[in-house]
């Protein structure tokens, strides 16, 4: 066997041409064109494996786009309508201030004399005028329309979920007046009660009226009893038009059953 390392000739013709050419080529040569050649098809492979994962993202890059587009024209169409909702809601609110808001007129306000609507006294009609006009406890029932008490005062120890105070069903509108002589030391609205009156009369005890749709008594003011504070609604926490009615003794809570009887028959 000789010596020299194998190779391997490489013999082309031309057509035409009567002369054949040949080239040598070494078995390096040969080995270094085989693998660069195996390096070539990896990585066109290579190149392959990963442009078809890059071109399906590249193919939904533009409804991409157009989800971008369609989203932000929702989202100022929703920028839109939260605007209009809050400007409703503000003139909502103007409108629940105009309709019930206090409609009796403090004189003292005022340096020049205006007329002055008397306090209204609500009673039924043809019977005298029983309401007593000093300061007095509450035992007067509150409205003047037939109700119906779907809650009653339930204690903090009873099995059933306490409430208190009582809920009369009276259709929207119906005239709340107080239950006994005393000074309005708040009136209102708040997130539980909605619009509320609340009264302090002698011996410490204080009378409260819930979810009113409008109210009349002023703050800081005297009421006798009888006299008209609000009209009964369905505001604040409130599923239904009712009245809520509350009698707290030095700030406990009683029930207003033990205090008030007439118009319960």
């Amino acid at each position: 066997m000789s010596g020299k390392p194998r190779g391997a000739t490489v013999v082309w013709h031309r057509d035409g041409v009567l002369e054949s050419r040949s080239m040598y080529l070494p078995g390096w040569a040969l080995t270094l064109i085989m693998v660069g050649s195996g390096l070539f098809v990896l990585g066109i492979a290579a190149l392959i494996v990963l442009y078809v994962p890059i071109a399906g993202v590249a193919a939904r890059v533009p409804g991409l786009k157009r989800n971008i587009v369609r989203l932000e024209s929702d989202n100022a169409k929703v920028r839109e309508l939260a605007q209009a909702l809050d400007h409703t809601e503000a003139r909502y609110d103007q409108l629940r201030e105009m309709l019930g808001a206090d409609i009796v007129i403090n004189s003292g306000a005022f340096a020049t004399p205006l007329p002055i609507a008397p306090a209204v006294v609500g009673r039924l009609p043809g019977l005298p005028n029983t309401f007593e006009p000093q300061p007095s406890v509450p035992s007067h029932w509150p409205l003047d329309v037939d109700g119906y008490i779907t809650r009653g005062q339930v204690g903090t120890g009873s099995r059933r979920e306490a409430h208190i105070g009582i809920d009369v069903a009276v259709p929207i509108g119906s005239v709340v007046r107080a239950a006994g002589g005393g000074r309005v030391i708040d009136a209102g609205k708040d997130d539980e009660y909605g619009n509320f009156v609340r009264l302090a009369h002698p011996d410490g005890l204080e009378s409260m009226y819930g979810h009113l749709s409008r109210i009349t008594a002023v703050p800081g003011g005297y009421v006798p009893a009888g006299q008209v504070i609000g009209l009964s609604g369905n505001s604040g926490r409130s599923s239904a038009p009712h009245l809520h009615f509350e009698i707290r003794v030095e700030g406990r809570f009683q029930d207003p059953l033990d205090y008030v009887s007439e118009g319960t028959q």
